[in-house]
């Protein structure tokens, strides 16, 4: 009775419910809109996927640097944790791009930031599919 009346009320009721948000968040963080894309929100998952996507492509064209997981310091870890944001991207990048800063050119420095970008976009779009799927939002 008490899970009828949460859901009437939209509000989260069961561990079923939080499992099927944290199930469409990793499917947003995996595959850049493909969370909105399993809550029926169409439009916002073709602006993510494309906003997440054309920075990472752009990242990847100007030579960013692609952190890894084996990073000498702090920063490098954070660099990574923004870059394997980018879900699947991330991946690709990894395999197809050489991975290193072009530092004759201050296009390099530019693509890094690019595809952190991407990274961290993608982590908040992400979050936000949770939440849409947990009804803490429209």
């Amino acid at each position: 009775m008490e899970e009828a009346e949460a859901i009437s009320a939209g509000q989260p009721s069961s561990s079923r419910s939080a499992a099927v948000a944290t199930a469409v968040a990793l499917a947003g963080w995996l595959v850049p809109g493909l969370g909105h894309l399993l809550l029926w929100r169409w439009g916002r998952a073709l602006v993510y996927f494309l906003s997440v996507g054309t920075l990472s492509l752009v990242g990847v064209a100007l030579h960013g640097k692609l952190f890894s997981p084996m990073g000498g310091d702090a920063f490098d870890w954070l660099g990574f944790l923004a870059d394997a944001g980018a879900g699947v991207l991330y991946f690709l990048a990894r395999v197809y791009a050489d991975g290193s800063a072009d530092v004759s050119r201050a296009a390099g420095d530019y693509g890094t930031r690019f595809f952190a970008t991407a990274g961290v976009l993608n982590l908040l779009f992400a979050l936000d599919a949770r939440e849409i799927a947990r009804r803490r939002k429209n």
